[in-house]
C-alpha cells in the first residue's frame, strides 16, 4: 500500500523575499513526514493557483495543507473520497470552511495558539508607534524636517484607557503587555465570562460602543466570522472618544474601510494601525489606499505573527498532526473545528 500524500496549496515559507517558490525548505515536513508520508506542493508562480492547475494539484490527496487558499467544495471534490484532513498553517478558520469539512467527514483544524506572543507584541508596537508619532517622526527627520514639535505631541499613556475586542488567547497576552503603559485595561467578548478579564486585571464591558465610550485606544482580536464582518463599521466609531486610536492585527474585514477612514478625517478616530486589510494588499483597494496616505496611519503586510520560533513552530505542528491523523488515525487533540 502506497503512503498517504499530502498537498500544501499556498505555503508561505516555501516562497522567499522576490516570491519565487523553492521545494528545497520544507526540510521541517521532510523531517516529520519521513518516507510516511509523501509530500507535493500546489503550482505558485508568485501567487498560489486558483484556476484549475490547483484543482489538478490536489487531486487524489490524503490531506491539504492551507494557507490563505479557501477550502471550497471545488477543492474537495478535486481531492476526491481520500482526502481525510484539512489543515490551516495558521491562527483563523475563516477560510477553513469548517462546516463543509464537517457535512464531508472530512478533519480540520488550526493550530491557534503557535503566535500569541509575536502577535499582542505587533499590537502593542502599532499602538504605542500612533501613540508616539513615530512613524511621522522618522518620514518627517529622513526628510529633512527635524524638529522636537513637529508631526504633533503625544499624550501621556498612563493616563489613558485602553479596549480590547475578543478575548481569547491572544487578547489576555496583550492585556498583560497593555496594562505596563496603560491606566485601565477594557474587554469586549461576548463568548468569555466576565471574571475571565477580571482574573487578568481587565474589565469586560457588554458591548463595542461601550467599549469605545470607555476607551482611548482599541485593538482588534476577534476571529471573522459572519457575525463580527465590519464589526467595526460607522455606528461602532460614532461611541469612539474623540481622538482615539484604534489597532487591528486580527482580520482585515473586522473593519470596515470607509467607516475608518471617514473617522480619521472627522477627527473622531486619532490614528489607526494595521496588519491586515481586505483587500490583503491595502495599495489595491481605492479606499484602503487613501488610507495609506495619510499620516495617522501606520501599517505592516499581515506579519503580525512571524518570527524565526513562531514560523517553525507552525509548521513542525501542522505537519505532525497531519501525519498523526494519516499514519496513526489520531486526530488533533487542540485547534480541531470538524
Amino acid at each position: 500500500m502506497s503512503a498517504p500524500r499530502v498537498v500544501y496549496t499556498d505555503p508561505a515559507w516555501a516562497v522567499d523575499g522576490a516570491g519565487v517558490f523553492d521545494a528545497a525548505r520544507a526540510h521541517v515536513e521532510h523531517e516529520v513526514f519521513g518516507t510516511d508520508v509523501g509530500l507535493d506542493f500546489a503550482p505558485h508562480d508568485r501567487g498560489y493557483a486558483t484556476d484549475e492547475r490547483l484543482l489538478d494539484a490536489v487531486r487524489g490527496a490524503d490531506g491539504l495543507v492551507i494557507y490563505r487558499c479557501p477550502v471550497t467544495p471545488e477543492l474537495l471534490d478535486a481531492a476526491g473520497p481520500r482526502c481525510r484532513v484539512v489543515a490551516r498553517s495558521g491562527v483563523g478558520i475563516d477560510n477553513l470552511n469548517a462546516d463543509l469539512l464537517r457535512t464531508r467527514g472530512v478533519c480540520g483544524f488550526n493550530v491557534p495558539d503557535y503566535c500569541g506572543d509575536e502577535v499582542s507584541t505587533h499590537t502593542v508596537a502599532l499602538l504605542l508607534a500612533l501613540e508616539r508619532h513615530v512613524p511621522l517622526q522618522d518620514r518627517l527627520i529622513r526628510a529633512g524636517r527635524w524638529g522636537i514639535h513637529r508631526g504633533g505631541v503625544p499624550r501621556r499613556t498612563a493616563v489613558r484607557d485602553v479596549g480590547i475586542v475578543g478575548f481569547g488567547r491572544i487578547g489576555r497576552a496583550t492585556s498583560r503587555k497593555l496594562q505596563a503603559f496603560y491606566r485601565r485595561v477594557y474587554a469586549y467578548d461576548p463568548y468569555v465570562p466576565a471574571d475571565v478579564p477580571a482574573g487578568h486585571g481587565v474589565t469586560a464591558v457588554d458591548s463595542v460602543a461601550e467599549l469605545f465610550g470607555v476607551a482611548d485606544a482599541v485593538v482588534l482580536h476577534a476571529a471573522l466570522t459572519p457575525e463580527t464582518e465590519h464589526l467595526i463599521d460607522s455606528g461602532a466609531l460614532a461611541h469612539a472618544r474623540p481622538g482615539a486610536f484604534l489597532v487591528n492585527t486580527a482580520r482585515g474585514r473586522l473593519v470596515d474601510p470607509e467607516a475608518v477612514l471617514a473617522a480619521l478625517e472627522s477627527g473622531r478616530l486619532g490614528g489607526f494601525g494595521s496588519d491586515v486589510f481586505s483587500p490583503e494588499d491595502p495599495n489595491v483597494g481605492p479606499v484602503t489606499r487613501k488610507l495609506l496616505d495619510r499620516d495617522d496611519v501606520v501599517v505592516s503586510s499581515h506579519r503580525a505573527f512571524l518570527s524565526v520560533e513562531s514560523e517553525l513552530s507552525l509548521r513542525r505542528r501542522v505537519a505532525t498532526g497531519v501525519r498523526a491523523l494519516l499514519v496513526d488515525g489520531i486526530p488533533p487533540d487542540q485547534g480541531r473545528v470538524a
